[in-house]
């Protein structure tokens, strides 16, 4: 019944992976969730962190896409300051508008992950959409109103996967 929730890999965050280990395991294409997990849901402007990661993927030739549930301006400036495409009010985890921009950019499943924060909806549309998914652990302490209700959900559905070892962390598949 859970399992549709299972990510691939855990981390705690997007910034502890080394860019060599999505090569490792065959991906091209890496979808990065925005809020709570590249930037705080109030950053309409990316911290230098965020800059370094990305420009260091962008170097290693992977093909990004910034995704959120999030209204277009807000991601759309955030994505150009970054200089990589976005897709924004996804409707995620409903999988129609990431499948078609899959399909006409040639991402193809199994050379595509996804980055994300929360199980409801990232975990859930990249089962969905057969992809990888990467969970990481929320960025910052504050949530969107619309997230704090997914996260009733979360948090015990993320214990209970941490205790029958269900959450693989990225290091143990990286050797």
């Amino acid at each position: 019944m859970f399992k549709a929730f299972i990510p691939t890999f855990h981390a705690t965050s997007l910034y502890e992976v080394p860019v060599d280990f999505y090569a490792k395991h065959g991906i091209k294409n890496i979808l990065i969730d925005l809020d709570n997990t590249l930037g705080s849901y109030k950053d309409l402007h990316p911290r230098p962190q965020a800059v370094s990661q990305i420009e260091q993927l962008v170097k290693h030739g992977y093909n990004l896409l910034i995704i959120s549930n999030n209204k277009g301006p807000r991601v759309r400036t955030y994505a150009d300051n970054l200089g990589v495409p976005c897709l924004s009010s996804t409707r995620k985890p409903f999988k129609a508008k990431l499948r078609n921009f899959m399909k006409s950019h040639g991402f193809v499943p199994h050379e595509t992950i996804l980055v994300g924060d929360q199980l409801l909806t990232d975990s859930l549309v990249a089962h969905n959409l057969g992809i990888k998914m990467l969970l990481v652990e929320k960025l910052v302490k504050e949530d969107q109103w619309t997230t704090r209700f997914n996260r009733l959900f979360d948090k015990p559905l993320r214990a209970h996967f941490k205790k029958k070892n269900k959450l693989t962390h990225w290091s143990h598949a990286y050797d």
